[in-house]
């Protein structure tokens, strides 16, 4: 899977197994939920990119919200997002999700300890409702080296066409590296519940996270035809989170 020849023509095999996923996905009205979390420049855009590139949008949606507004900060901190949750026949992949409230929020002042708290209280139950009523969960954390995301994010303010993704996020990014780390593992570890357990990605090589990523998620969802050499995900790449991966060097400290 080293040259770009392969990478293509396995990304385009397991396109035609998520074509094969979503006309199981409407023949039998399920609703699957997508949630990718990760650091600034982790590869959330381009995975997405691939996932819903040849499927059929009626039946698929991508949602990336942006700042709350003033009604919406003063609501029910899930209720902008349950609008957006998938129906019946629907595949819905949130790039960035309610976890925002235990990750960006906290890390730049934007909500209290106390709001990050009661979050981090409720959203295994949330999450339980979720399941319980039918919607199949999926979490994929992306994690990328220091490096790696000092690369990217110079990439992206050299690069015209990927300069609508700068952020003043992404402009202390790595000045608040240890403290987006100590977030993130407080969430993981409080948030991965066997209902809605986390997955994590090792994304330095943006090919192989994608292609890893399709692997998984078909591999999580039976439906017809499916072709089952294809979809066996490198267990190096993509694993269920543990807390040994914080000692074991599998997640970037």
């Amino acid at each position: 899977m080293g040259s770009k020849k392969d990478y293509k023509r396995d990304l385009l095999e397991l396109q035609i197994e998520l074509v094969k996923l979503q006309r199981h996905i409407i023949a039998t009205g399920e609703r699957i939920l997508v949630i990718l979390e990760g650091r600034d420049a982790a590869g959330k855009d381009g995975t997405i990119k691939r996932i819903v590139q040849h499927l059929s949008p009626r039946e698929v949606r991508i949602v990336a919200l942006g700042k709350p507004t003033e009604r919406e900060i003063s609501s029910w901190y899930f209720q902008r997002y349950v609008t957006h949750l998938p129906a019946a026949e629907e595949l819905v992949l949130f790039n960035r999700s309610w976890y925002n409230r235990a990750g960006v929020e906290p890390v730049m002042g934007y909500c209290t300890a106390a709001q990050t708290e009661a979050f981090l209280e409720t959203v295994p139950h949330f999450e339980q409702m979720l399941v319980h009523d039918g919607i199949r969960l999926f979490k994929y954390y992306l994690d990328i080296s220091r490096d790696e995301q000092a690369q990217r994010l110079e990439d992206r303010r050299v690069d015209p066409l990927k300069q609508w993704k700068v952020s003043p996020v992404d402009d202390v990014a790595l000045e608040k590296w240890q403290a987006y780390s100590d977030a993130r593992n407080v969430m993981l570890a409080r948030t991965h519940i066997p209902a809605a357990p986390w997955h994590m990605v090792r994304a330095d090589n943006k090919r192989h996270a994608r292609l890893n990523i399709i692997r998984d998620l078909l591999s999580r969802v039976r439906y017809e035809g499916r072709d089952e050499q294809k979809v066996l995900p490198d267990p190096s790449i993509v694993f269920p989170y543990d807390m040994a991966s914080l000692d074991n060097g599998d997640i970037a400290p």
